[in-house]
Order: C-alpha cells, then sequence, then structure tokens
C-alpha cells in the first residue's frame, strides 16, 4: 500500500495514522532502487573497507576506529537521512500526497515524521552492523557509546528538519541533487579529519556547524578526547566524557532550533502553495 493508495482509500489509519503512514513510506523507500544503495551499501560498505584497509592488518586504535564511526555517521545523516527525506517528500508534493494526506486522519505533525522513519531504521541497523564488525575484529570498545548515539539522534532530527527547509527549494526529486549540495558541503567541512586543515577563521566557523558538533561527540564517545583535544591527548574516562560536552550539546541545540524554524518558515505542503 502506497503513501498515494492510503490517501485515496482513506482507510488504512486505525488508531496508529503514523504507523500506517510510516509503513507506506518505506514501502515507497524500498522500491526507489538508488535510495536503497544509498541507504545501506554505501553507508555501512565506504566505512568498513576504510577500516579494515587502511589498519593493514594492524591493531586497530581508537583514532582509527573514530574516523570509521564519523565516515559512517556523515555517510547515514547525508544519503540515508537527509536526501531520502528531501527526495521523498519533494515527489509526494509534486504527485499532490502532502495535500490529500492533510484531509484526513493524520496530524501535520504525523505526515512529515513518516517520510523520516525509513531512514532513521536504516541508520540504526547500519550503526549496529558497523559497530558489529569494528568491534568484532578487535577494536577498542568506546569509552562512552551513549554520546556516539545521541550524536546520531540529534544529526537525525537535525537533517530532517534541514530537508524539509531544502524541499521549498527543491521542484522535483531530480532537482535534489543540486539544492542539497550546501547542506552537504557544509556538514562536509564539519569533519573532525577536515577542520584541522582549514584555515584559521574557516576552522572558527566551521566548528559551530551541525555535523562538527556530531563528529566532536562521536570523537568524546569513542576516543574520550575533548573538542579541540591532540589526538595523541589522554583520553577521559566514562564520567570525565560528559563535562566536555557543553560546546556540542549547545551547537546541537542551536541548529535544532535553526532547522525547525526554517522548515516551518519554508515548508510547503503545494506547488502552488
Amino acid at each position: 500500500m502506497t503513501t498515494a493508495t492510503v490517501t485515496q482509500k482513506g482507510v488504512g489509519y486505525g488508531r496508529h495514522p503514523l504507523r500506517a503512514l510510516a509503513k507506506a513510506e518505506y514501502l515507497q523507500f524500498r522500491r526507489n532502487k538508488t535510495l536503497m544503495f544509498m541507504g545501506t551499501v554505501f553507508p555501512v560498505g565506504m566505512p568498513l573497507l576504510i577500516f579494515f584497509v587502511g589498519r593493514g592488518g594492524a591493531e586497530p586504535k581508537p583514532m582509527g576506529t573514530f574516523i570509521t564511526f564519523e565516515l559512517f555517521a556523515l555517510s547515514a545523516l547525508l544519503f540515508v537521512q537527509y536526501y531520502s527525506v528531501l527526495s521523498m517528500v519533494t515527489t509526494r508534493r509534486s504527485e499532490g500526497v502532502l495535500k490529500r494526506l492533510r484531509t484526513g486522519e493524520a496530524t501535520d505533525l504525523q505526515i512529515l515524521t513518516a517520510p523520516a522513519i525509513p531512514g532513521a531504521i536504516l541508520t540504526l541497523i547500519g550503526t549496529a552492523v558497523v559497530a558489529a564488525a569494528v568491534y568484532g575484529s578487535g577494536a577498542p570498545l568506546p569509552v562512552n557509546a551513549l554520546l556516539m548515539l545521541l550524536a546520531l539522534a540529534a544529526g537525525i532530527v537535525i537533517f530532517t528538519l534541514l530537508a524539509l527547509a531544502t524541499s521549498a527549494m527543491t521542484k522535483n526529486a531530480e532537482a535534489a541533487q543540486i539544492t542539497s549540495i550546501p547542506v552537504m558541503m557544509i556538514a562536509m567541512l564539519g569533519m573532525g579529519t577536515i577542520r584541522p586543515i582549514l584555515p584559521d577563521r574557516l576552522s572558527t566557523i566551521a566548528d559551530w556547524t551541525p555535523f562538527a558538533a556530531i563528529s566532536d561527540l562521536v570523537r568524546l564517545g569513542q576516543a574520550g578526547l575533548a573538542p579541540g583535544a591532540a589526538d595523541d591527548a589522554a583520553a577521559l574516562d566514562f564520567a570525565a566524557t560528559f563535562g566536555a560536552t557543553g560546546r556540542p550539546l549547545a551547537t546541537l541545540a542551536l541548529w535544532t532550533v535553526i532547522s525547525l524554524a526554517l522548515a516551518y518558515r519554508w515548508f510547503r505542503w503545494d506547488d502552488r502553495g
């Protein structure tokens, strides 16, 4: 049952409109071969390939493990969450599905949450697969895995909201390849492996981008290194890592508010609206 089918028949909601909508979005996601490839093979395969090739048979190190999870987080949040939501919402709007859904039982929040669920589920599954492969190969366990999960959860919310905002400037699914570039470029500038080689002023700006905060939390959770600390600095213990989360959490909170405001202000339910 597709999203359009649910809308046209006016049935299938029951007491759980979000569940019905999420199922419809999942079916549409599964039928899109490009989204399925970008949501499964790419974000999981590329980080693991770099991890196993990069270690060259040597004992895995904390920073090498961090780079693997940072690359996974970037791939999952951009190509699984952000791009899939942008593509699906834009397609639903151009087909008139979003406008029709608003005449049913589902609330606006449920309608806009449903497209984010397939990507979020795939991200969590990908996290489990990458973690099993990396830690199963002997990589050092994270100092604070909770911070790594928090980073992914916050990233899912922020990049979903940014996708909704970007959809206002996206005429169709093909145009999403162009309109998504600014968000993707800004996210890549926030990588912990790129910021140190940027000019000082640009690096300072990049420190306050959403993915920079996600990267810092992943690094802190995996290697126990506070934001800005050298790679060879002494690792913090589990309790001490919470004390080093100030700037990353403030950045994520700020970007949650910004992306929510942009989505609220720019999002359109109809191409003519």
